[in-house]
């Protein structure tokens, strides 16, 4: 079973967070509410997200502010931000949003439709590197107890079935990579396409390891 993925909501207004979570219960994850932007930091601390919808507009730390929080965390840094705003300030406004580190700029009132699609994205695509990891790491874990043991059947049998676990994944991931067309967001687009070099590293080094491929491999480390 695959586990849901979190994403966080951080709005000062509580009319507005039931707004969002209206709209992307769809989705079927885990919707995390944060009313300010030190409760939304204090979320970041223990748990990992998907995607965070950041309203611009707060009391005491605003969005931008917040964002500029969560860039400098090593932990959370590379976690996709999504600016709300009902305020439109023009160009200048827009830059600071995208300078702050969000992957995308909405105004209010949104298209549900579209809000919804865009962070489904990044659902998929955190989903994906949580099986890449996932897979990554039985890989290591399986390399380090087999360290020294001669191979064997068993081995051979594990690198099967770790084969066959990597291609469900890379399947998965050419096809998300075909929903992101020219229209895509160019932040999705880049994720994906840096997932896609991260399976090409793993399946080259999985490839390395099997029989007659050249003796001992070691293989690289995952990002």
């Amino acid at each position: 079973m695959v586990q849901k993925a979190k994403i966080l909501l951080v709005d000062d207004r509580p009319e507005n967070l039931l707004a969002l979570e209206a709209i992307l219960s769809a989705l079927d994850q885990m919707l995390v509410r944060a009313s300010s932007g030190e409760e939304a930091l204090k979320a970041l601390l223990t748990d990992d997200f998907a995607v965070i919808l950041l309203d611009v507009q707060m009391p005491g730390m605003d969005g931008f502010e917040t964002a500029a929080h969560i860039k400098r965390r090593e932990r959370t840094r590379d976690i996709p931000i999504i600016f709300l705003t009902a305020i439109n300030h023009g160009p200048h406004h827009t830059f600071r949003g995208y300078a702050a580190g969000a992957v995308d700029y909405i105004s209010k009132p949104f298209d549900p439709w579209v809000l919804r699609a865009k962070v489904s994205v990044f659902v998929d695509l955190y989903k994906k590197n949580c099986q890449l990891r996932e897979q990554a790491g039985l890989l290591r874990l399986q390399l380090e107890q087999g360290a020294g043991s001669g191979g064997g059947k068993e081995s051979v049998g594990l690198l099967v079935e770790l084969s066959s676990r990597l291609s469900a994944v890379e399947e998965q991931a050419e096809a998300l990579s075909k929903q992101l067309d020219e229209s895509a967001d160019a932040a999705a687009v880049a994720t994906a396409a840096h997932l896609e070099r991260k399976l090409t590293g793993l399946r080259r080094a999985l490839d390395a390891l099997k029989p007659g491929a050249g003796g001992d491999k070691k293989i690289p480390p995952q990002e």
